[in-house]
């Protein structure tokens, strides 16, 4: 993502040259559509450019005065990725600039101005902005669960890779790396990639997808219980040991993982994501396991019988 990054910063300065011209705008159109990181990337470019106009006028004009030149403009905007503003930072950096956050293993639930419910799962950050025309919730990391209230304006869930609206619905929408995901428990939404927005697609009830700022994956049966983190739980049907750590290390800080050659092991169950540690005890008596711990904050698990 750091070569995404940069790249898109070279990019915007380019695009933002006084003499560029047709073609420079068909290559960088021909790099957005190359790979999803090159997407994402120039979304957080943009995204930098809009909360510039809420930080300090210093922080602005400093921007504007390296754009004179490339070298500097390049050096600047990649520090202000990397690190924020000085006395402001920017929302990759401080997760408190957006209107509602969950830290790592917190969940919250949300009533809206409009009447919807909005379920935030574990670290996870959103912005709500409604008007007299539109409903619109900026996702900017996370898993959120929305159940809309009738209301003649329009409610859609924004992401890096693109739009979902929602039509009439109860769905979730999960940011991921390079990825969103969608799945739709209620009615039906509709999604746009952020740069094939003609290219709508409809998701049903029972059904969910992948999509990338270039276009949408294949509709999928929306897994069952896949949506019960709401109500605290982690439910598996035949998953890999390896998928069901990276699912529960979301909940708890530190790193979680396992041994290459147990990976795939399958195993089905119910866990609490309140309490992870109850979840790697069930683990290792129903496996033939053993976990290894540096810290509380470090756990890998091995093959072979054993305590912790």
């Amino acid at each position: 993502m750091r070569a995404a990054l940069a790249k898109a910063v070279d990019w915007y300065v380019r695009l933002h040259d006084s003499a560029t011209s047709d073609t420079t705008r068909a290559d960088w159109q021909a790099w957005l559509a190359a790979d999803s990181r090159h997407a994402e990337a120039w979304t957080r470019i943009e995204l930098l450019q809009r909360q510039l106009g809420q930080a300090p006028a210093g922080a602005a004009s400093a921007l504007e005065s390296a754009r004179r030149d490339r070298r500097n403009a390049l050096k600047t905007l990649a520090l202000l990725l990397g690190v924020g503003v000085i006395g402001w930072q920017s929302y990759q950096v401080s997760p408190w600039s957006a209107d509602y956050v969950t830290r790592v293993g917190q969940r919250r639930q949300l009533i809206l101005a409009d009447g919807s419910r909005l379920d935030l799962n574990t670290d996870t950050r959103v912005d709500v902005r409604f008007d007299a025309g539109r409903r619109m919730i900026q996702l900017h990391q996370g898993e959120i669960l929305v159940e809309t209230a009738k209301d003649s304006r329009p409610l859609s869930v924004k992401t890096a890779q693109g739009q979902v609206l929602a039509l009439g619905t109860r769905f979730s929408v999960r940011q991921g790396e390079g990825l969103s995901q969608v799945m739709v428990a209620a009615d039906a939404v509709e999604i746009r990639p952020a740069l094939a927005s003609r290219q709508a697609v409809r998701v049903e009830a029972g059904q969910g997808l992948s999509f990338s700022a270039q276009g949408a994956g294949p509709l999928q049966p929306m897994p069952a219980d896949i949506q019960a983190w709401t109500q605290g739980m982690l439910v598996a049907v035949d998953w890999r040991l390896d998928d069901l750590l990276a699912e529960l290390s979301r909940y708890r800080p530190g790193y979680l993982g396992c041994a290459r050659e147990i990976g795939g092991m399958r195993l089905s169950g119910a866990f609490d994501l309140d309490d992870s540690e109850a979840a790697l005890a069930s683990l290792q008596d129903a496996l033939p396991i053993h976990i290894r711990r540096l810290t509380r904050y470090w756990v890998h698990i091995e093959a072979g019988r054993g305590g912790a």
